[in-house]
């Protein structure tokens, strides 16, 4: 039978329910299926025919955008400085702290959902007034009238074992800890977009202090060959064949260049601590394969389908694992509106005398509860909350789907770069070999008095130019491997 007490619990229960319905979201919610679908394939950018052709008679390795760094650079000190800079980078280290950081903060919301149990004793001093009805109880008891050193004020002593645990009906706190997961995942990933950036830094200078090292050789050989082009002026001004003026002409351009050598030298020894800044060291001599850049030759990397290719990205993985981490942020939000029960329980020995402390069953105690509540008056808070929960994950989906264009875009940018540079190097490497075989005519031509001095200097001029634009634009063409290596992700499937 029941009471009404009883009958009043099932009323109660259905208004906490009633009272708690979570409000309705806005139409626009946020969902990877919302997302612009990715184009089947990148934009080709050349003449295909050629292209096939073209790599066809090509030796070139070929390396598809799964595999890691170390499989993609064949140049040794390359790879050393890359080793370092990933070991002693303070970028790294300190997402390394925060990623510590995530997985700790995964570990506290396991624990939420999990019974807690503790062992627990405590000492209370009590004095209850004589005329008082537990004065009055106390002093009429048998123990009271048997023992005879009970003092007035008691120490009630107690010892024993806690629990509480707030059961998850509605998937509260098991969402907030998925959700602590997929930020952890984030983290990892945000690590991982920082290393491939650092590694594409690193290779992008060492290809700077290269292409430097190279236009300082250049510079080199021209002065040279203007100081005998100038001895040559110097003995038909003393035949008297040419008027101090070609020698002046001569003698500045000299100058001139050997200014430009001394410029050359401080780029390369600011670029030689940029590196050591990138690895994490003081300044230093960097050890490189100097004078090669010209015989470098960049890796073929394979296209495939976008949607698997930018799969390695790992800005993109990090906005996906984001935008999980937030819809199930909303899911814990949503949980707070509903009626939440917990259950609290203790058992253990309680007594005013040490000697009667552990005696059973006389003070053995326990208790139970089962706590059954659901908001009321704070739903304001709570709604708040729900509300901007969800506007979070709308805004990681536009985050997400930004994410991806950006890195489409990238992809698309550096596979025209590639075609283009590539065209341009050959151009330019036919103008240099032109240009050198004039310059050498030129010179023939003039110590023969068959042409002026002002058209072999112009010559000279020319060729040293074209051969300075043909280093940066090889420079170019290596770093643009390197960017499309990292717009493809950097290769972490295989790391």
């Amino acid at each position: 039978m029941f009471n009404k007490s009883n009958t009043l619990v099932v009323p109660i229960i259905l208004a906490l329910i009633f009272q708690s319905c979570a409000p309705s979201l806005p139409k626009v919610v946020g969902d990877k299926d919302q997302v612009k679908s990715i184009p089947k394939e990148f934009p080709n950018y050349g003449d295909s025919k050629a292209e096939e052709e073209k790599e066809s008679q090509s030796d070139k390795k070929v390396i598809t955008s799964d595999q890691g760094w170390k499989e993609y650079f064949d140049d040794e000190d390359l790879k050393r400085l890359i080793e370092e800079s990933l070991t002693n980078s303070q970028e790294l280290n300190i997402l390394q702290q925060q990623i510590y950081i995530a997985q700790n903060e995964v570990m506290a919301r396991n624990g939420e959902y999990i019974p807690r149990v503790g062992l627990g004793g405590q000492i209370e001093l009590e004095k209850v007034g004589e005329y008082t009805s537990q004065g009055a109880s106390d002093k009429a008891t048998e123990l009271n009238r048997e023992v005879h050193n009970v003092p007035e004020r008691l120490v009630n002593r107690s010892v024993g074992l806690y629990a509480s645990w707030e059961v998850d009906i509605w998937g509260k706190l098991r969402n907030a800890s998925k959700s602590a997961f997929f930020e952890y995942l984030s983290n990892v990933e945000g690590k991982k977009f920082m290393t491939t950036h650092l590694v594409s830094e690193v290779a992008h200078t060492y290809y700077e202090l290269l292409a430097l090292d190279q236009q300082y050789l250049i510079v080199s050989e021209y002065i040279k060959i203007l100081q005998e082009a100038q001895e040559l002026v110097e003995a038909q001004q003393q035949a008297a064949k040419v008027t101090s003026l070609a020698v002046k002409r001569f003698e500045a351009e000299v100058l001139k260049n050997e200014a430009t050598k001394f410029e050359i030298k401080q780029k390369i020894v600011e670029t030689e601590n940029l590196i050591n800044l990138l690895v994490g060291r003081f300044p230093q001599p960097v050890k490189r394969a100097k004078y090669k850049l010209l015989s470098f030759s960049p890796r073929k990397i394979t296209k495939g389908i976008p949607s698997e290719l930018l799969n390695f990205r790992p800005d993109v993985k990090k906005a996906e694992l984001e935008l999980e981490a937030a819809r199930l942020s909303v899911k814990s939000a949503k949980a707070r509106f509903y009626p939440s029960l917990s259950i609290e329980a203790g058992v253990g020995y309680e007594s005013f005398n040490n000697r009667h402390l552990f005696i059973s069953p006389e003070s053995v105690f326990y208790n139970a509860a089962a706590n059954l509540t659901a908001p009321l008056l704070n739903r304001q808070g709570i709604k708040a909350d729900y509300f901007s929960a969800n506007n979070y994950q709308i805004e990681k989906l536009y985050e997400y789907e930004k994410s991806i264009i950006n890195a489409y875009t990238e992809v698309s940018n550096q596979l025209s770069k590639i075609v283009n540079l590539d065209t341009i190097f050959d151009l330019k490497n036919k103008q240099v070999a032109a240009l050198s075989e004039s310059a050498e005519i030129s010179g023939i031509l003039f110590k023969a008095a068959r042409v002026d001095y002002v058209e072999a200097l112009m010559t000279q001029r020319d060729s040293l130019e074209a051969q300075v634009e043909l280093v940066e634009i090889k420079k170019e063409q290596l770093n643009s491997y390197v960017k499309l290596y990292q717009s493809l992700g950097g290769g972490w499937k295989a790391q």
